[in-house]
């Protein structure tokens, strides 16, 4: 029998490989055979295997891989996770993306890299705020007053500390605790430099190696015992990384320390004193792993920066909102609000949820979302997003969506999921770090060996000190850090100034794009076109006849155009006629049947498609319309066409000098509009494009992206509407304007709140930052490890007789990640606009 299941983990062919192998080892497997792409294995098996014996499989490898059901969820339960944090309600995940975007359920250290998981910050229904007793804690209420057992007033509960918080906390303790150990082992070993030691006047230095030996005890078993225990789960997984270093080095210079206390005849005179006594390393040793340890509480410190944008977007929504029924205001949670609920919104207090003004007028600070610092009006019939900060005029809105579905939740997901892809240029850092960590351990091998033969007395002295100042100096976490950070402050960056990043790969892509393709209608204008007049042909049908066939076909329509021609027959006053056999056709029109007859509305083209016939007469009179950049739809009854309609649309203040900036930058420009020749020709002389196409359908956006792409162009396309999500997602950027539809929005890699074009100039500059910084990391990274490395293994000793202390290198390779983090901290600062 064959059963499929999904695969979790598997980043390469040499995954794939390991995968099979370890699954065909299980008893009762025929043959395996696994799909890299898809992420699945089908398994033949002689009779059924229960799914947990494949897990446990995968298991013993260390948890890399994990084996599901189809159609379950992919989260990976590690319960040996929980080392560095305690429990946490989010998902967690690696800072390196070891394994892409695979994520874990409970706090620990990655079992890739070691590196501690990360929490991500998410939170889709705002937590209610809780009111207690001081003195009786046991009383917990949803709202403030007073205790009904002591009449004390009630104060708000804390939100509980994060993970991330718990673990800087525990690692910052640990600290503490190895650095309380560390400095006497430090100072009695130091001592000995002294010509006249006065801690031997009170003991001897065999006694004083004993002592050192008890103080390092605590430091190696408890305060830096993780880093054992993660070099170990590198080396039984075979996924090398920094700790398999550290605790090599730091291992092996505190093992050889304790064995010559025990069994000091077993080594040769090269590692004695004057007394007799084996050298010991234990000041080595601890220095090291405190100073390592050091460096994850800054690193641990300077990563919770990183995601403080969606920190700052989870504190935007209020825990509380007004409820109006029956007339009556009610203060409720703000989980409690249902979609089509009346809420009265306060000058001063920030909008609960999405919704729509009803009644009032006010201005909206939609600066936390859209980046923007002007204030907004907002009048009846108005949008208004959840966090957004109301003015100082009191409104009614009705909430259209709540929880994970307003604004602010999809805007958090967005950087979530972007914060955790890769960018290509990754790839490099990935493929050097395969092969980092065994090199290095091969150098300190022949940095052992050449001290051993060609180096000064005493040889073998020189050799262990240079072999772990070598293992200890290399850093593959900032090689692996240098893209990830960089990409999580810049996704960060991005969405408080209104650009929403779907993934990395774009934002690096959005660097080299070299042609942008514009859609004319909410894109380069602002989507909200309005009804300028109705125009008969025929004697027998008023222009008021004209506009109830109109609106009779639109009321089933959801493009722009529909809703403008609605709201203008409802103010006319217009008829609704019996409509039957609604249909859509994108880039063209509608049609339907009314009274028996085929009523079609739309370009030429759909006038084509229905076998219409346009009089020259009647396009003559559409022309001076279309001319002066108006849009103009035909309307056809049966095979004649017998009138229009003319919608005007006003074009974005900052479309032109957005256009203008992109072209500097020498971003070629095109614009793709399904309207006509005249109104494409007249918008495009306003905004300076060269370069336009009209009565553009779906398919022919996407053939043309396909053109410019088979060019070697490397193409961004910007739209709102459906008739835009082929060419979104097809070109090398897709960027949707958030004030489009959902389905574009969905096709695109880039999503620009505010809609309008000064948004992709933003998303340039974000993009060039971005990538200038990750350049900026991985030269660090690669030029700290290529001259650190050689350094740690004497080279300068034949010139400047310098030899590199393994503490020295504990400093350097500590603070080395951290400069990486602290450098992609700096896009905090940069100005986008």
């Amino acid at each position: 029998m064959k059963r499929t299941f999904q695969i979790q983990g598997m980043t390469c062919n040499g995954c794939r490989n390991h995968v099979a192998d370890t699954l065909s080892e299980v008893e009762g497997v025929s043959s395996v055979s696994v799909d890299l792409e898809n992420g699945e294995t089908t398994i033949e098996m002689q009779s059924d295997i229960p799914l947990k014996i494949f897990q446990k499989a995968l298991g013993e490898d260390g948890g890399r891989y994990s084996i599901h059901l189809q159609g379950t969820p992919m989260g990976v339960h590690r319960p040996e996770a929980v080392q560095a944090g305690g429990k946490g309600t989010g998902t967690f995940y690696c800072p390196m993306h070891c394994e892409g975007d695979k994520t874990y359920d409970n706090p620990g250290d990655c079992p890739v890299c070691g590196m501690d998981l990360v929490e991500e910050q998410r939170s889709f229904s705002p937590t209610t705020e809780h009111w207690t007793c001081p003195m009786h804690p046991e009383v917990i209420e949803k709202e403030a007053g007073s205790c009904p057992v002591c009449g004390m007033a009630l104060v708000s509960l804390q939100p509980e500390p994060t993970s991330e918080e718990k673990t800087y906390g525990i690692l910052l303790r640990k600290f503490w605790i190895a650095l309380a150990f560390t400095l006497p082992v430090f100072v009695i070993a130091m001592s000995e430099m002294l010509s006249d030691n006065p801690l031997y006047r009170l003991m001897d230095q065999e006694s004083w190696n004993w002592v050192q030996l008890v103080l390092s005890v605590p430091v190696v078993f408890y305060a830096a015992w993780m880093f054992f225990q993660r070099a170990y789960r590198s080396i039984k997984t075979r996924n090398l990384n920094m700790f398999t270093l550290i605790g090599i080095g730091a291992g092996v210079a505190w093992i050889f320390s304790v064995f010559g206390m025990f069994f000091p005849d077993f080594f040769p005179s090269q590692f004695r004193t004057e007394t007799g006594n084996v050298h010991v390393y234990f000041e080595a040793a601890t220095v090291i792993l405190t100073l390592v340890l050091l460096g994850q509480v800054l690193e641990a410190r300077a990563h919770s920066k990183t995601n403080s944008a969606v920190k700052e977007l989870l504190k935007l929504t209020p825990n509380r909102a007004i409820r109006v029924r029956d007339g009556e205001t009610e203060e409720i949670s703000i989980d409690q609000i249902q979609v089509g609920d009346l809420l009265r919104v306060k000058p001063g207090d920030k909008i609960p949820v999405d919704g729509r003004v009803i009644e009032g007028t006010t201005s909206v600070d939609e600066a936390m979302i859209t980046g923007e610092p002007i204030p907004v009006i907002k009048s009846a019939g108005d949008t208004v997003s959840a966090g957004t900060l109301n003015g100082n005029q009191s409104f009614m809105m009705k909430a259209e969506k709540i929880g994970s579905d307003t604004l602010l939740s999809q805007i958090i997901r967005m950087v979530n999921e972007a914060s955790r892809s890769k960018a290509p240029i990754q790839k490099l850092a990935d493929t050097v770090s395969a092969y980092f960590v065994p090199a290095v351990v091969l150098i300190a091998l022949i940095t052992f060996a050449i001290w051993a033969v060609w180096g000064p007395e005493p040889t073998y002295v020189y050799a262990l000190v240079n072999a772990i100042a070598v293992l200890i100096i290399a850093c593959p976490c900032a090689l692996g850090l240098a893209t990830p950070m960089s990409v999580m402050v810049g996704v960060g960056k991005g969405a408080q100034n209104g650009v929403l990043i779907r993934n990395a790969g774009a934002l690096e892509k959005m660097n080299q794009v070299s042609t942008l393709i514009v859609d004319k209608t909410g894109t380069l204008t602002e989507g909200k076109p309005s009804v300028e007049k109705v125009v008969s042909a025929e004697a027998d049908l008023s222009d008021r006849d004209l506009l109830s066939y109109i609106v009779s076909l639109n009321q089933f329509s959801e493009h722009p155009l529909a809703a403008a021609t609605l709201t203008y027959g409802q103010r006319q006053k217009a008829t609704l006629l019996n409509t039957e056999g609604f249909n859509a056709l994108a880039g063209m029109g509608v049609e339907g049947i009314i009274d028996g007859k085929t009523v079609s509305l739309g370009n030429e083209k759909m006038m084509a498609y229905a076998g219409s016939i346009v009089s020259d007469e009647l396009k003559k009179k559409a022309l001076g319309f279309q001319e002066a950049g108006k849009t103009v739809s035909y309307l056809s009854i049966g095979q004649k066409g017998v009138g229009f309609i003319v919608l005007s649309d006003s074009i974005k203040e900052t479309s032109k000098r957005a256009l203008k900036t992109l072209q500097e930058k020498g971003i070629e420009v095109f614009m793709l509009t399904g309207d006509n020749p005249q109104t494409a020709q007249a918008v495009a002389t306003e905004l300076n494009i060269k370069g336009f196409k009209a009565g553009m359908l779906p398919e022919d956006k996407l053939w043309e992206v396909e053109r410019l792409q088979r060019e070697g162009c490397i193409v961004a396309m910007a739209g709102d509407g459906i008739n835009d999500a082929p060419a979104l997602a097809k070109s090398d950027v897709g960027i949707a304007m958030g004030t489009g539809t959902d389905v574009a929005i969905e096709s695109a890699s880039i999503t620009l709140v505010k809609g309008d074009l000064h948004g992709i100039v933003k998303a340039r500059n974000l993009s060039e930052a971005v990538m200038k910084n990750i350049k900026q990391n991985l030269f660090f990274a690669l030029i700290y490890n290529t001259l650190g490395v050689p350094v740690a293994a004497g080279v300068l000793f034949p010139f400047f007789g310098i030899v590199l202390s393994p503490m020295i290198a504990a400093v350097a390779m500590s603070f080395s990640s951290v400069s990486v983090i602290v450098n992609a901290l700096r896009l905090r600062n940069i100005n986008i606009d």
